[in-house]
């Protein structure tokens, strides 16, 4: 049975990592509505702390606000993992966790100041995906499951299956940054048309706008196959994973729909945003996924105990 301080910890990753969530949400609603530059200062709003939250300040400074409640809650994972948690790698977790929320801040303010340089913009929107990465993950280790793995182990036919799922997540987490870059190019309606591009299979890539556009394009279409090749691979030799899986591929499915949506609705605020959301919640579950898999694998190959000899009295 885990200890009560164990516990403790596991919840607090959960809800950082569920407060996080809500700041993507928060971040998306500021680039969906073109709030950036509702507040030109910072760290202050306006010379203030808790500014008129009318127009496009209620999303700019809403999203420092959540930023900096994510901000608090990683700082005390950090000092609870330093001082209470036995794994150095857990602690080395927290305290990277503690290290990426900093950063963030700082990217954040640079994007205000420099009046939204695409490439610190960008940064910002990855680094944001990443250290939701981080929380996830903390949230896993920590659980009482990644202590207790119990059979079936993975098939001892499936020997790359967690490769798999690891090129699945980095596809994923690719995609994810050529979304942001033409989220923050303001290239979401290069091309206006959906399945097709300008009515073809292949548009003519006569600006870079388009062409992002259309590598996102290809990219979602990866990420359905790879996603899909993981999930049946999954099922035949992970059974304990099928719902994790099953979960990547409703997601997948869900954020193809909110794509066509963005588009159809002419990048429409609610659809827009909750496609960025939904595609971190992907990534993430194609991350928890690898690192099942894993972990799995490592339970199935670790050598069995030698057998005790019992010595029989004469």
């Amino acid at each position: 049975m885990p200890e009560p301080s164990s516990r403790g910890l596991h919840r607090l990753a959960v809800v950082t990592a569920s407060a996080t969530v809500l700041l993507l949400f928060a971040g998306g609603l500021v680039t969906s509505t073109g709030s950036g530059l509702a507040v030109p200062d910072w760290p202050l709003s306006f010379g203030q702390v808790f500014p008129p939250m009318v127009g496009g300040v209620l999303f700019e400074h809403g999203h420092r606000l959540v930023a900096t409640t994510v901000g608090c809650l990683t700082l005390a994972l950090a000092l609870w993992t330093v001082l209470r948690e036995p794994r150095p790698g857990v602690r080395a977790l927290g305290l990277l966790m503690l290290f990426a929320v900093i950063l963030q801040g700082v990217l954040g303010g640079v994007t205000v100041l420099y009046r939204l340089p695409l490439a610190v913009s960008v940064a910002h929107a990855c680094l944001a995906q990443i250290f939701f990465c981080l929380a996830v993950t903390l949230a896993v280790v920590t659980g009482e499951g990644w202590r207790r793995v119990g059979p079936p182990p993975i098939s001892r036919h499936a020997p790359a299956l967690p490769t798999l799922a690891a090129l699945t997540t980095t596809v994923v987490f690719a995609q994810i940054v050529v979304g942001a870059l033409m989220r923050h190019m303001k290239a979401g309606l290069a091309i206006p048309d959906f399945p097709l591009s300008f009515g073809r299979l292949v548009p003519p890539l006569a600006t870079p706008l388009i062409a992002v556009n259309f590598v996102h394009r290809v990219g979602a279409l990866l990420v359905v196959v790879l996603v899909g090749w993981t999930a049946v691979r999954v099922a035949a030799d992970a059974v304990t994973l099928r719902r994790l899986a099953l979960q990547a591929v409703v997601l997948v499915g869900l954020q193809i729909t909110l794509g066509a949506l963005t588009i159809w609705s002419a990048r429409a605020v609610l659809p827009t945003t909750t496609h960025l959301v939904v595609g971190a919640t992907l990534l993430a579950t194609c991350l928890v996924l690898t690192l099942r898999l894993e972990r799995l694998e490592r339970v199935d190959a670790a050598p069995l105990p030698a057998p005790q000899l019992q010595r029989v009295p004469a």
